[in-house]
């Protein structure tokens, strides 16, 4: 019995052997509580905003890594805890970063929602009300768990005077979305689109609208690939351009689209001599194919160039605009002038745009010494029945079927996509 209230007090004065141990303990306890404190903090701050986490690149004190990372970037600059904690991360004194994607969804789950969830706001001030969870996402569930919601706040639903959603049609559908729904009930919920989304789903649309689009995307991201693939491959990069560099494609982030087309489009012959470089230099055979072939057989082909200016046109006009109506202190007529102005671009490129694509084309062409044709493609022959007529058939140019195939379908989808967005404006 002795021996146990010796213990008892060793305990509560903290004069046990491994006194010291105990003590690094929690100080290594308190040490990640202080961090994940902040985290969330930076958690909160940008849900509270309604704010995007995440850039391009994932990694901290690099180029495009996001709203979240950026954060904790300007905090380390002045708190000692994330100082102590970076520098373990930079001399790879701990494996657990805390900083990645995982951990943002993971807290982002904790402080109540799901993969699926809605934002709230309060009419006219902007509060952000916090996350629902929605198990379906089918526009009866959603108008559900927004009513309920506004009930369980105390508010109602009678007083609300707008909505807006993005591009989802389960939300913005005017025959069976939640806005319908809404206008049933309320007809003075009247319903604005979310302009800037809008404007990415007609890229989305351009960018799906034929397989030669598609094809072009994908070329642009083998080319990215193939100099990310290692850091040899990236400093050729490097040494031969140096003016804009190569961006990844990405599927939520719209915009890297024209910044990774703008690269090519005004520096293709200095890519093209990289291409060759590192066709010439690398020791990886598969590396050395894939470069060869895409400045012998993509870039060397004046298919390519025509179809990288007219798509480069159409984003840039796009994107300018999309980011024009991001201020602060846009309006919704200003927003409605914008985008008639926009509609009124691709109604007057449609009719001469192709001509002047034509024409720079050919500039780029002669100063990569490229011959401005078409490659000269096989014609396919069906067999014909006794009774056609072969005389009146017109047979199109390669420059024609390009113009049809690619040029017309990029633009008319997209003033389709524009008409849509006014359409909801209005």
């Amino acid at each position: 019995m002795r021996s146990w209230i010796e213990l008892e007090t060793i305990l509560a004065n903290n004069k046990t052997i491994d006194k010291q141990i105990q003590e690094r303990i929690n100080k290594e306890k308190e040490h990640w509580k202080n961090v994940l404190k902040r985290i969330i903090v930076v958690v909160k701050t940008l849900g509270k905003n309604n704010l995007a986490f995440r850039g391009t690149n994932e990694k901290i004190y690099e180029e495009n890594n996001g709203n979240f990372l950026t954060i904790i970037e300007m905090i380390v600059e002045f708190d000692l805890i994330m100082q102590e904690h970076i520098r373990r991360i930079n001399h790879k004194e701990t494996h657990n970063r805390c900083l990645g994607y995982y951990m943002q969804n993971e807290l982002i789950s904790l402080l109540g929602t799901n993969e699926d969830y809605l934002t709230m706001f309060k009419s006219f001030n902007n509060y952000f009300l916090g996350f629902l969870i929605v198990d379906n996402t089918t526009h009866r569930d959603l108008y559900d768990a927004i009513v309920d919601e506004i009930k369980n706040l105390g508010l109602d639903i009678n007083d609300v005077r707008g909505q807006s959603y993005e591009h989802g049609s389960n939300m913005k559908g005017k025959h069976q979305g939640v806005q319908k729904r809404l206008l049933e009930f309320n007809p003075r919920a009247f319903y604005t689109p979310c302009s800037c989304p809008s404007l990415n789903l007609v890229i989305y649309d351009m960018a799906n609208s034929c397989d030669k689009a598609s094809e072009f995307f994908g070329v642009i991201q083998r080319i990215y690939s193939i100099f990310a693939s290692s850091t040899q491959s990236w400093k050729i990069l490097q040494d031969n351009i140096s003016n804009l560099t190569l961006k990844s494609l990405s599927q939520p982030h719209w915009e890297s689209r024209v910044e990774s087309v703008k690269t090519i489009r005004f520096q293709a012959p200095q890519l093209r001599k990289t291409l060759l470089q590192l066709s010439k230099n690398c020791g990886d055979p598969k590396i050395k194919s894939e470069a060869k072939c895409l400045a012998t057989y993509e870039l060397e082909n004046y298919e390519f160039l025509l179809g990288m200016i007219i798509c480069y046109d159409v984003l840039f006009a796009v994107i300018t605009i999309s980011k024009s109506l991001q201020s602060n202190d846009m309006c919704i007529d200003d927003a409605i002038d914008q985008l008639n102005g926009l509609l009124c671009f691709f109604e007057e490129y449609r009719e001469n745009g192709f001509e002047k694509a034509l024409d720079y084309a050919k500039e780029l062409a002669l100063e990569m010494n490229v011959q401005p044709k078409f490659r000269e493609k096989r014609i396919i022959q069906r067999n014909r029945r006794y009774d056609e007529n072969v005389a009146n058939e017109t047979i199109k140019t390669p420059v024609q079927l390009f113009k049809t195939d690619y040029f017309l379908y990029l633009v008319d989808k997209s003033i389709t996509s524009l008409k849509s967005i006014l359409e909801q404006f209005n």
